[in-house]
């Protein structure tokens, strides 16, 4: 059996309003398929299926990885919008990251460091801290995007970050449910 996981910073419960008012902007945009606002995060290290038997040594790799990275408890705030991978091929809307993001760098630099040396695949791209607002299935409201994204600004606020995450995600017919495998103290 394995697990389907990855490595995350979550935004307090106390922003998710704030998420899903920045979501709203863009109900009328065709094609875009929300995240839960409740499940807001910021991805560090996307892991895919990781083998039970391999859970505790991930565990034990991404909080070597947060000690090495020597960050203590920092501000996020959580501002501007982007799509990745460009204006005119939208796969994904997302909000940004203003204040907080060399932190979260520094994290995922040391957690791509371990994980890679325990065979998993480096990142294709360079990392952009961000946290997913939607997925565009198809480009009927691209138009939309592509305004929203240029001209409208847009804010969820500023929390704290005091840990990170090793998350599990269950695929379901409703979307994926997240829950926490184990949480690292900065």
């Amino acid at each position: 059996m394995s697990r389907r996981l990855f490595v995350s910073v979550d935004l307090p419960d106390d922003l998710a309003e704030e998420v899903a008012a920045v979501q709203e902007r863009f109900e009328d945009a065709s094609g875009l398929n929300f995240t839960d606002p409740e499940q807001a995060h910021v991805t560090l290290k996307f892991l895919g299926d990781v083998a039970d038997n391999r859970v505790g040594a991930v565990a034990d790799a991404v909080g070597e990885a947060v000690a090495d990275a020597d960050v203590e408890p920092f501000t996020a705030r959580y501002e501007g919008l982007g799509v990745f991978p460009s204006m005119e091929y939208i796969s994904v809307l997302w909000l940004g990251v203003v204040e907080g993001g060399d932190e979260l760098t520094r994290l995922h630099e040391a957690i791509e460091e371990r994980t890679t040396a325990m065979g998993f695949e480096p990142e294709g791209h360079e990392f952009t801290p961000h946290v997913t607002l939607a997925r565009m299935e198809h480009a009927g409201g691209k138009e939309l995007v592509q305004r929203g994204v240029r001209e409208w600004t847009a804010s969820a606020g500023e929390a704290t970050v005091e840990d990170v995450r090793l998350t599990e995600s269950e695929l379901t017919s409703d979307g994926p449910v997240y829950s926490t495998v184990e949480r690292f103290p900065l």
